[in-house]
């Protein structure tokens, strides 16, 4: 139902004034209830050919980079370099087909999981399905044994599940770096939340604070937490709050929110939603997460920051607004080093060019570890 029809329905039903309140707390669910799975830009397959496959052109379709097609039940295929456009298609190389069939007319989504499995079924390394013992009861976790002393602390962000850290794990591999995927309470597989919803980080970090006592009682010396989107927000949050801070040698940040009001309104506004009912869906998340405000800019302005930060953010970044990353970046330009990726989505950094991604992660970590 569009939210114009909806809006007349509920007030023709419960008066103007429940109303729009009900229709905030409808787009605040949007907000703090985050897909997994699913989302993804909604294009057809308009033609294939030897190594390459031709889709509807959209602002999504022609960015640069690697990206996954995905279509009916477990259809899935990369696809890279753009070959050529015109005004309605775009040609883009078809690296790979997973599963499957994908035929002219096919209906698919865009979306940045190039990768999907487990470390072993998407990228032969060998993991050992682990669990980190928290407050809200046992969370799955993805373990790489290597021999360094330094373990990396990967944090998703909502909407996906650990398969976004695929990209980034042959690089710590072949660092010899430990990493732990972990997982935290609302996940699949992980204990809900009591609410049943998201409460921006405020909660969540003491899962991810768990994993880094169980790093540490495994063997790690110190830990590098690496988030992304608001899994970032939950590693600084842990960073500056948890009790093990003095081991936490960094921190890599890839599309952080930092401007949670901004963000907010950005991800009701996303559900479609009007602007004056996405204000509200964005203070009825406020409201029903318990999120902080002060305390919440006191950590994007980054005062209690004491590691190396790595931030990585892209100006065409329609989630959480660039200039809140350079404001933090200017702030603490001590610790935070700000590298940008043009024209990348949000948490989709990797995809928009993978080669420069990696070798920016690898300068930056190597000296830490």
């Amino acid at each position: 139902m569009r939210w114009q029809t909806a809006a007349v329905v509920a007030a023709a039903v419960v008066g103007t004034g429940t109303a729009v309140l009900l229709l905030g707390r409808k787009v605040s669910d949007r907000v703090l209830k985050p897909a997994d799975g699913g989302g993804g830009t909604s294009l057809r397959v308009h033609g294939l050919g030897p190594g390459q496959v031709t889709l509807t052109r959209t602002t999504a379709s022609v960015r640069p980079g690697r990206y996954a097609l995905e279509w009916g039940d477990g259809g899935h295929a990369v696809v890279g370099d753009v070959l050529r456009t015109d005004v309605q298609t775009v040609t883009r190389r078809l690296e790979r087909a997973d599963g499957g069939t994908l035929t002219a007319g096919t209906e698919v989504r865009l979306t940045p999981r190039v990768y999907v499995g487990d470390p072993l079924t998407a990228l032969g390394i060998e993991y050992v399905d682990s669990s980190v013992n928290a407050e809200i009861g046992e969370l799955p976790a993805w373990y790489v044994p290597a021999v360094r002393g330094t373990w990396v602390v990967l944090v998703h962000g909502p909407g996906a599940d650990r398969t976004q850290v695929l990209p980034v794990l042959p690089l710590l591999r072949s660092l010899r770096v430990p990493t732990l995927t972990v997982t935290y309470r609302g996940d699949e597989g992980a204990p809900p939340s009591p609410d049943g919803l998201g409460h921006f980080g405020e909660t969540e970090w003491r899962d991810v604070d768990a994993a880094v006592h169980t790093a540490l009682a495994s063997g790690a010396g110190r830990v590098v937490l690496y988030g992304w989107s608001l899994g970032a927000t939950i590693a600084m949050q842990t960073a500056v709050r948890s009790d093990w801070r003095g081991s936490v040698a960094g921190l890599v940040l890839d599309s952080p929110v930092l401007d949670w009001p901004a963000t907010a309104r950005r991800g009701a506004a996303r559900s479609g939603a009007p602007a004056a009912v996405a204000e509200l869906g964005a203070l009825a998340a406020q409201g029903r997460s318990g999120v902080d405000l002060a305390d919440f800019a006191r950590l994007a302005d980054g005062r209690d920051l004491q590691v190396p930060v790595l931030l990585m953010h892209s100006r065409s970044d329609e989630i959480a607004p660039w200039a809140a990353a350079e404001r933090l970046a200017g702030r603490r330009e001590q610790l935070v080093s700000l590298y940008g990726v043009p024209g990348a989505e949000h948490a989709a950094l990797w995809n928009a060019d993978p080669d420069r991604y990696l070798e920016h992660l690898r300068r930056w970590l190597t000296p830490l570890i």
